[in-house]
């Protein structure tokens, strides 16, 4: 059954907002730091398609979610996953973007009843090395005055490589949901996170996974050497996506489409 209105769950510290989509085995799809749960518009259709019932999540203090958080990061957010898992009555694969990627691999390694699968694109599982120069730059850039208008640029040497045909728009509705009163301060309460957490939990994972890495994703030096450094940790296989950066599933829709779809129907043994 398909539903498309936002439903919210509630937590300790605020409601988080997803959407579900379609039938059978559950996925769910979570986004990266700054962004919005509309980053996966070209999955949703393509995994439903499939058989597949999609839950599409807005991180705590973006999007439809409240702001009322007090903790942001991905311990939180791996909370904020299991959470909806439960409300929806897993397991589920779970897939995840940037910073979600961290948290989705905490959930794996503390509920492995609730994750029957992990892909992680564009993922941020420890943290990365910086000067600081670059640590000072980053702070000046991303404080509250001047956040909106730094992510706004940073996004689109993000989507290095091929952009998709809605980037325009796309990355006004991010900018505008951020520039709301109350997710400005929850964006940078966001980019404070550790991915510390992530890393330890890596050898704790026992589910199948599969590592999604744009071959041109700017946020690391060498994208291919660090996403198969992730996936020896995990005993996980890569997929390097070519002309594509830190989100290589709305950059290259059909190519990651295909690799979700074959993932899941391993995991789940749909199809």
């Amino acid at each position: 059954m398909s539903d498309t209105r936002s439903r919210l769950v509630a937590t300790g510290e605020g409601r988080i907002a997803y959407s579900v989509e379609g039938s059978g085995p559950l996925l769910v799809l979570s986004p990266g730091m700054g962004d919005l749960r509309s980053s996966y518009r070209f999955q949703v259709p393509a995994l439903v398609a499939a058989g597949y019932r999609v839950a599409s999540v807005d991180l705590r203090g973006h999007g439809e979610s409240d702001t009322t958080f007090v903790t942001y990061g991905d311990e939180p957010t791996s909370r904020d996953l299991a959470a909806v898992i439960t409300e929806l009555g897993g397991p589920a694969v779970v897939v995840g973007n940037s910073m979600s990627a961290g948290a989705a691999v905490i959930a794996a390694a503390r509920h492995p009843e609730l994750v029957s699968g992990l892909v992680l694109i564009g993922p941020f599982v420890r943290d990365p090395e910086v000067s600081a120069l670059q640590r000072l730059a980053m702070s000046v850039l991303m404080s509250k005055p001047l956040v909106v208008s730094s992510w706004r640029s940073y996004v689109a040497k993000l989507f290095a490589g091929r952009k998709p045909p809605d980037f325009d728009a796309y990355r006004r509705s991010v900018t505008s949901a951020l520039a709301r009163p109350g997710y400005r301060e929850a964006f940078v309460e966001t980019l404070k996170t550790s991915h510390r957490r992530a890393e330890e939990a890596l050898v704790k994972v026992s589910v199948p996974a599969l590592v999604i890495m744009g071959a041109r994703d700017p946020d690391f030096a060498t994208p291919e050497h660090e996403a198969h450094w992730i996936a020896r940790q995990l005993g996980a296989r890569v997929e390097m996506i070519a002309d594509a950066g830190h989100y290589p599933h709305s950059q290259q829709p059909d190519v990651v489409n295909a690799l979700l779809t074959d993932f899941a129907a391993e995991v789940t043994h749909n199809g």
